[in-house]
């Protein structure tokens, strides 16, 4: 039964001649005497709107609704003709339903079991208006099976699975899938076009999206155009950080692949300081860096190093829940934002309530929760955290900015007390295939967080340049050693690099050949 049948039942059963659907309004009943009734009680998105209209659309004028968005059709539902118009208006759809009267060609009835009582023809059966007008979510498909906290197994669909497995196979780390293009995966860092697959017309995508999707879930990206959440891939063995999106040609996705084993520091190339920090009493520690640069896969690293090394609680908050960390030597509780705590400032402020010696939190988003998470790191706890921001320097800058100006010098004091490292990192293609990453690390010592209290952070540089001893490396130390250990090219480095006046004058200081003018990119 397609989904709009339920809206033309009641176009039956109500006497009613014309029925109209439009994106981000309640559907509308014309009645016969002139009446207009609304049908739903909250208006449907546009992404719904879709699924009702590719529903009915027949094949044959598929190709002209997703085109051109018009098609004109006759529909037959229960002996009753109704004439089905498809348009788009400012790239919303409509649906425009005239009821014209019994069919030329009535249905056959259907036989009747022994023990049924004789009665007449029955007509369509009519729910009660509040119960047949379900949220466009939970209602339209049984609800999937559910599974562990933070991800589930979803009722599989053919398609995601051929390009789950694609992507797999080619060792992708992203899929994106958009309205009218074919399937892309980002290979070694570029993106591919998949073979095999041609374009995804909405229709194909929402019925994919619906169900790899919770209720929940679904529900949210019908109501706010996008929803995050995390999809478990055993036959891949991985999982998948999935965002559902909508832009203005229709729906799409991006799934992140994530290993279910978790990260070993030795292929990461991590520092013996960087692992010391998963043995830290107190404080905060930050891994920075654009987004896609690997925060995540260096905090799951050195999060296990602590599971390993300790017996404590650690307590994670993330959005979605991405590596899941088994109890090792710690107790481990991971949170996810949206399913298990409404934001990252309240499990943050929970957290406090539940004995945690080591707190992740995925993403320091806003004030409160950059404030909470310091106050948490002064308290005697162990705080991991992510920023988006491209340098050691830029990241101690943000938070401070983050704040008003009359408590700048407060969180100067708070920040220089409580700070123990920042670990900024952008991750570069790999000669001959895959991808590193370079790490800068600033380890706050007593001079670097006398300079915080001062607010000369641009001083703070000099000072690393002369610390190397406690760890210190600054992103053109780490650049100008992935070149010579001949891991990158000198164009990759310098197209990543924050700074690129110094890092010229670094590799001339290197002995490094490397002239902008064959292959300067233009500003």
């Amino acid at each position: 039964m397609a989904q709009l049948d339920r809206l033309l039942t009641q176009v039956i059963t109500k006497a009613g001649s014309r029925l109209e659907v439009k994106a981000d309004k309640k559907p509308r009943l014309e009645l016969k005497s002139g009446e207009a009734v609304e049908l739903l009680p909250n208006p449907l998105p546009a992404v719904m709107v879709d699924v009702l209209a590719g529903d009915v659309v027949p094949p044959e004028l598929k190709a002209s609704w997703q085109k051109d968005g018009q098609a004109e059709f006759d529909y037959d539902l229960s002996g009753q003709s109704f004439r089905i118009r498809l348009s788009r208006y400012m790239d919303l759809p409509q649906i425009q339903a005239e009821h014209q009267g019994p069919s030329r060609t009535p249905p056959a009835p259907a036989p009747k079991p022994a023990a049924a009582v004789e009665a007449a023809p029955a007509a369509p059966k009519v729910v009660p208006a509040a119960a047949q007008a379900p949220a466009p979510t939970a209602a339209l498909r049984p609800p999937p099976p559910k599974t562990e906290t933070g991800t589930r197994k979803a009722q599989t669909h053919p398609l995601a699975e051929r390009l789950f497995a694609t992507l797999v196979e080619k060792q992708g780390s992203d899929l994106h899938c958009t309205t009218h293009e074919p399937p892309l995966a980002r290979i070694h860092g570029d993106m591919k076009e998949l073979e095999g697959f041609g374009s995804l017309d909405p229709a194909t995508l929402l019925e994919m999206m619906e169900a790899l999707a919770t209720p929940a879930v679904w529900q949210r990206f019908e109501e706010h155009h996008d929803a995050d959440f995390a999809y478990s891939y055993e036959a891949g063995g991985c999982r998948l950080r999935v965002n559902y999106f909508q832009d203005r040609v229709g729906p799409g996705l991006v799934c992140r692949v994530i290993p279910n084993q978790l990260p070993d520091p030795d292929k990461l190339g991590l520092s013996d300081p960087v692992r010391r920090l998963a043995t830290l009493a107190k404080g905060l520690v930050l891994v920075t860096g654009p987004t896609g640069s690997g925060k995540s896969t260096t905090l799951a690293a050195i999060v296990d190093l602590a599971n390993q090394k300790r017996r404590d609680h650690i307590l994670t908050i993330e959005d979605p829940i991405e590596f899941v960390h088994p109890r090792k030597g710690c107790l481990v509780n991971q949170r996810e934002v949206g399913t298990h705590t409404d934001s990252f400032k309240s499990g943050l402020r929970a957290a406090l309530r539940e004995d945690p010696d080591v707190v992740l939190v995925g993403e320091m988003r806003d004030l409160e929760t950059i404030a909470i998470a310091l106050e948490t790191a002064a308290t005697g706890h162990l705080v991991f955290g992510t920023l988006h921001t491209s340098s050691a320097i830029g990241t101690i800058d943000r938070i401070v900015d983050q704040f008003p100006s009359d408590r700048q010098q407060q969180i100067r004091v708070m920040l220089a007390d409580a700070l123990k490292c920042v670990v900024s990192q952008v991750l570069l293609k790999k000669v001959g295939g895959g991808r590193v990453a370079a790490l800068e690390t600033l380890f706050v010592t007593p001079a670097i967080a006398n300079l915080m209290r001062e607010g000369k952070n641009f001083q703070i540089p000099s000072a690393m340049q002369t610390g190397r001893s406690y760890g210190q490396r600054l992103m053109n130390d780490a650049l100008i050693e992935l070149i010579q250990g001949r891991k990158v090219e000198p164009m990759e480095a310098y197209l990543k690099c924050p700074d690129k006046e110094s890092f010229i004058a670094s590799c001339k200081r290197a002995g490094i050949p490397f002239d902008l003018r064959l292959g300067e990119p233009e500003a």
